[in-house]
């Protein structure tokens, strides 16, 4: 695993902010991307982190979850989810394009660009720990709280 750090970078949040990495430091970072609010994958996810949200945070451990929706969109599954974390909205695919998770996907039978469900965890001094891609929803948080808990 390459442990370089991750370059700073900055990103539209929920609740009128802005996550940038370089604020974060000092703690375990979890950035989930997911294809799209509120579809049943996607819903899934979301609610395992949330409800793992205070062990994470025991863990020294922040999560924010990452697609291409508009904040609007986010406040809404955040809101309607009662998600204690940030969504981040990457309109202009910025953050996906710099953790390589826009692929092409066949979906009922059409080739589409979308977002392959990713997890990417990046230590308290900022550098790459650990990645989980293509993955499946159910299950995954408690296998990515396992992993930071090792850190």
């Amino acid at each position: 695993m390459n442990t370089a750090p991750i370059p700073d970078f900055a990103v539209a949040a929920t609740g009128g902010e802005t996550f940038r990495l370089s604020e974060q430091r000092g703690k375990i970072i979890v950035l989930y991307f997911y294809p799209k609010d509120s579809t049943p994958g996607c819903t899934t996810e979301a609610q395992q982190f949330r409800d793992l949200a205070a062990a994470f945070a025991e863990a020294n451990c922040i999560i924010a979850g990452v697609s291409r929706d508009s904040i609007k969109s986010h406040e809404n599954f955040k809101a309607k989810q009662e998600l204690p974390f940030a969504l981040l909205s990457d309109a202009d695919e910025a953050l996906c394009t710099r953790f390589a998770v826009i692929k092409e996907k066949k979906l009922y039978g059409k080739l589409v660009r979308g977002i392959e469900r990713s997890t990417f965890v990046i230590d308290a001094n900022g550098a790459l720990r650990g990645e989980w891609r293509g993955v499946k929803a159910p299950g995954h948080a408690q296998e990515v709280l396992d992993f930071v808990r090792t850190l």
